[in-house]
């Protein structure tokens, strides 16, 4: 047999070779979110006076994270995040303030809070759906901020907990680094960002993340082909959590204060308002959710004293023009360019077609 129907042959086995090779173009396409947030944490120094400020977008930046893994990968609309953000942040300033606790340890505990607390919330509340969901969340919002007002010797009550330390960062007795300055701090956080925003990128690109996709558009097939989809939201639940809790913790260092209003109602409305301007489904999008509205905040605090009313105009408008979110005008906007290049290509530099005679 020649060489070339030696190769021809087909194969009495399983072919370990793919018809086609998709997945070669898949680690580049899975990273761009994670290099897009490396060029946003690169850009923020270089366009900001604030090193606070910039600080701010990725605080919320991680907690648009954690809504982001509920709401745009899982389905589950959740009131509740301000719960594990000001857990969180309690946590942290108790630890440091009370127990004596470095940074490195007290920032992991606040991170283990976030995810205990969530794993408590979402166990009862999963266990409802749709309205009755939604509802459940609110619920435990306006319990834990009771819970937290009605303790003063742990919460500070409706003072908060005040003079929350920033020691510099030490890991077994070595300085590693001072974060006295604000851009310092800002680089302590960045860095943990990316490495929370790579770690997210892993999980939602795996099976994991893909019976979660699978669990939003249609909870009962999902569970009709053998998934246990209560263990799934539960573990995506703890996971918001974890992730929505560091920032909690970040935020109180970045402030020197866990006030009340970090575990209200509010907290969890403006949270989940930065994922819905940011756009769900996409990781990269809560970054420009949160950059947005922190940055537009600002901004327009300077113009008038009654700016968020301008804040909620602005808002009304990307909901109703921006369905997608901002995400969805980028991808929208690169495809209108993408499109227009190739007409270009085809249309040739006299109007003609290419080809033509």
């Amino acid at each position: 047999m020649a060489a070339s129907d030696r190769t021809n042959a087909p194969s009495n086995g399983p072919s370990n070779a793919p018809a086609h090779r998709p997945a070669a173009r898949r680690p580049a396409a899975a990273y761009a979110g994670w290099w897009l947030s490396l060029a946003v944490v690169l850009i923020l120094p270089l366009t900001l006076d604030s090193g606070t400020l910039a600080t701010e977008v990725l605080v919320y930046a991680l907690a648009v994270l954690g809504c982001n893994l509920l709401l745009g990968y899982t389905g589950l609309l959740s009131f509740g995040q301000g719960i594990f953000f000001g857990v969180g942040s309690y946590a942290l300033g108790i630890l440091m303030t009370r127990a004596g606790l470095g940074l490195p340890a007290s920032v992991l505990l606040a991170l283990v809070a976030g995810a205990l607390t969530a794993a408590v919330v979402g166990w009862f509340a999963i266990r409802q759906r749709g309205t009755y969901f939604v509802m459940l969340t609110l619920a435990f919002a306006q319990m834990f901020y009771f819970l937290a007002y009605s303790l003063p010797d742990w919460t500070g009550g409706d003072n908060g907990l005040l003079n929350i330390p920033r020691p510099p960062l030490s890991l077994f007795g070595t300085t590693l680094m001072s974060l006295d300055s604000p851009w310092r701090f800002y680089a302590f956080v960045a860095v943990c960002f990316l490495v929370v925003f790579w770690l997210l990128q892993r999980v939602t690109a795996s099976v994991f993340g893909r019976t979660l996709l699978a669990i939003r558009e249609n909870e009962t097939r999902a569970r009709a082909v053998g998934y246990d989809t209560r263990r799934f939201k539960l573990a995506a639940f703890t996971l918001s959590g974890a992730v929505t809790g560091l920032a909690g913790a970040f935020h109180a260092l970045m402030t020197g204060i866990a006030p009340l209003s970090n575990i209200e109602y509010h907290t969890s409305e403006m949270i989940l308002v930065m994922t819905v301007i940011g756009g769900t489904g996409n990781l990269f999008a809560s970054v420009l959710g949160a950059a947005f509205y922190v940055l537009m905040s600002d901004w327009l605090s300077t113009l008038w004293p009654r700016w968020l009313l301008l804040l909620g105009l602005l808002l009304i408008g990307v909901s109703l023009f921006m369905h997608k979110g901002l995400w969805g005008l980028l991808q929208r906007g690169w495809t209108a360019l993408r499109r227009g290049r190739s007409a270009a290509a085809e249309t040739g530099p006299d109007g003609a077609r290419e080809g033509e005679a």
